[in-house]
């Protein structure tokens, strides 16, 4: 069972807190190495968010993990699947909104588009060597325009657990659920 979490944003830009809800996460305590991360991962529908309620989790995948953000828009979706991508790295309430990066993609489908999305941020997390606490997304159709906010990679406080390769097309799927909410989920390669 996955305990339930609000994280506190840190050095948000002004204002921000209004335009931001809390973001409200499942998560284990990190151990270190995968194995071992993923050890005992059960994820049910029925221990799921609430479609329509902020939130992400992991879901386990053979070698691989699973990153799942549910939101009440798809761009909230979106910005929780994102978070689980760097809670599979770090806790995201370890990581300081000290510099933002913007981020922009685009894709044929809104599930290509998550798939885009989500190697956008691991490119910017490998080329910067950052991590990225917090996001804001905007869509338009297809295209995506985002602001992550972040630091740079700091070992002994952030204890980074596994890097992310990339994104796959391994469970994708962005959908609108029957109570209004959206899912935004994959697969990545760690």
């Amino acid at each position: 069972m996955w305990p339930r979490m609000t994280l506190t944003r840190i050095n948000s830009p002004p204002g921000s807190r209004a335009q931001y809800p809390p973001i409200v996460g499942r998560r284990r305590a990190m151990a270190p190495g995968m194995a071992a991360r993923l050890s005992g991962v059960t994820a049910s529908m029925d221990e799921q968010a609430s479609e329509a309620e902020n939130g992400w989790e992991h879901f386990p995948h053979g070698a691989d993990i699973g990153v799942r953000g549910n939101g009440a828009s798809r761009e909230a979706a979106f910005e929780q699947a994102a978070l689980a991508l760097t809670a599979v790295v770090t806790d995201p309430a370890r990581v300081a909104a000290r510099e933002q990066v913007a981020i922009s993609c685009t894709a044929p489908d809104e599930e290509l588009l998550l798939v885009e999305w989500l190697n956008a941020i691991v490119f910017e997390m490998a080329t910067r060597k950052m991590l990225f606490g917090r996001y804001l997304v905007r869509l338009d159709g297809n295209r995506l325009e985002a602001e992550a906010w972040g630091e740079p990679i700091d070992r002994a406080r952030h204890r980074p657990a596994a890097e992310v390769k990339g994104a796959t097309l391994t469970a994708l799927k962005v959908a609108r659920g029957p109570a209004g909410g959206w899912l935004a989920q994959c697969v990545v390669d760690v």
